[in-house]
């Protein structure tokens, strides 16, 4: 159990770490876009997600590996542990801008941060409670569902708020340049 804990205390730091390069990389890489499958390619808060996902699912991979045999359920309680915080950080960011009405980086950056730490730590307290016994393939499918969500939407994301980029104009301006040729 003390390692872990120890484990899971790095997997939380090493997802702070990798997560937050990752969201310069795109930009780093000269928008190579095999680089933007796995990173963020714009600011919507779906693109944000990835900073979650991504190094979580490559560090619950390494966990699952390595402790698999003396944890038979801790493939399940990562996979649960992966999907709640990446539903969590749109939850979070939509629930506090609906109050505040603008969104603060201060903020999205304490959700991140709080989306991890939530993550790991029902990842870890479910692994010890064999609590998710016959969910890993139910869980495994739908860390796969979003695992092709996101390297699918990362070009053609749908005409929806949370795929939308703040730091554009307009909300949806190929989508709105379709239309007035209507």
């Amino acid at each position: 159990m003390k390692h872990l804990r120890h484990c899971t205390i790095i997997g939380i730091i090493f997802v702070m770490l990798t997560g937050t390069l990752s969201h310069f990389l795109y930009d780093w890489s000269g928008q190579n876009p095999v680089v933007g499958l796995f990173t963020p390619v714009n600011e919507s808060i779906w693109e944000h997600m990835k900073l979650l996902f991504f190094p979580m699912l490559l560090y619950s991979l390494i966990m699952i590996l390595k402790y698999r045999r003396q944890y038979p359920h801790i493939a399940s309680a990562l996979f649960f542990g992966l999907i709640a915080g990446t539903i969590l950080i749109p939850a979070f960011y939509y629930a506090y801008t609906s109050v505040l009405g603008t969104n603060y980086l201060f903020w999205d950056i304490g959700i991140f941060i709080l989306g991890i730490v939530i993550s790991f730590w029902l990842a870890y307290r479910l692994t010890l409670s064999h609590r998710p016994e016959g969910a890993t393939l139910v869980l495994g499918l739908a860390v796969g569902v979003l695992l092709l969500c996101f390297l699918w939407f990362s070009y053609h994301a749908p005409h929806t708020v949370i795929f939308q980029d703040p730091t554009v104009d307009s909300c949806f301006p190929d989508w709105q340049s379709e239309n007035q040729l209507i």
